[in-house]
């Protein structure tokens, strides 16, 4: 599966669990951590744990493993690494606290329908 393939798998188990501002971040030629970053927020712990569940499970019906994640059911702050995608699942407020898209701001914001 291509890069650009993952980041639609992804953001659609996304959406499908009603996510909140997904924003994907292109940083190829910027960073050697990934070729995409995916942001995305959610309106309670639930979803949060619901939207992180379904991204594991969409792509482990492609064989597809995050290498590394980082927090756990209570964080509100959630990553998904999977090689050249990385996802961030937030709760609100903290989106806003750390602003990644501000950050990474040399970074291409791209519209799924691009890909």
């Amino acid at each position: 599966m291509d890069v650009k393939e993952k980041v639609k798998l992804i953001y659609n188990a996304l959406d499908d669990k009603k996510a909140e501002d997904i924003t994907i971040i292109d940083i190829q030629g910027i960073s050697v951590l990934a070729d995409y970053f995916i942001v995305a927020d959610a309106n309670n712990q639930n979803q949060l744990t619901a939207m992180q569940d379904n991204v594991e499970e969409e792509l482990h019906k492609k064989s597809i493993h995050a290498s590394q994640v980082e927090g756990n059911r209570q964080s509100t702050w959630i990553l998904l690494d999977f090689d050249d995608v990385i996802v961030h699942l937030f709760s609100k407020e903290d989106r806003l606290f750390y602003d990644l898209e501000r950050i990474w701001q040399d970074g291409k914001k791209v519209n799924i329908s691009e890909l």
